[in-house]
């Protein structure tokens, strides 16, 4: 399908279909936090036949809500992609699906060379092509021990 052809079906949806993305597997829900968080992983948004999947900030937490990797950076890109990668499968979505990402790193000047090393090596190994648009922040994280949040859109056609 063309990026015309996903416009026009955009435009002539008559409605929106929204569900959450959860993959439990991978990640627990923000909301399970002893003090909760009031937030989605991801939404699923359906506009006739072409999905749209907002992943929200994505960090190196695992299934239990606990932050993994303290102080490894690589370590915790290579988790967050893990997990992005998991709740692009429970909605039938893989990385070529992926069109934007937004990185926040803590300290942009320290790990950004490893951040892009590692960032090159896992898209070449996902076969992208092209590549997603990308921005790259530094930003205060969440949780203190946390150096790497990503959030991505990717967009798909629904399976007949």
């Amino acid at each position: 399908m063309t990026q015309n052809e996903i416009i026009q079906a955009l435009a002539s949806a008559t409605s929106i279909a929204k569900s959450k993305i959860t993959n439990p597997a991978v990640l627990n829900e923000a909301y399970d936090y002893s003090k909760p968080s009031s937030f989605s992983r991801g939404l699923r948004l359906e506009f006739g036949n072409v999905v749209v999947l907002l992943i929200s900030g994505t960090a190196s937490i695992d299934e239990h809500g606990r932050t993994v990797h303290v102080g490894d950076f690589r370590a915790q890109l290579q988790r967050t992609y893990h997990n992005i990668t998991g709740l692009l499968a429970s909605e039938g979505a893989t990385w070529k699906d992926i069109v934007k990402t937004t990185c926040y790193l803590r300290d942009i000047e320290r790990d950004y060379e490893v951040f892009n090393e590692e960032r090159t090596r896992f898209f070449q190994e996902q076969d992208l092509d092209p590549l997603p648009a990308s921005v790259g922040i530094q930003a205060i994280l969440c949780r203190p021990d946390l150096l790497i949040e990503i959030e991505a859109m990717a967009v798909f056609l629904k399976p007949a």
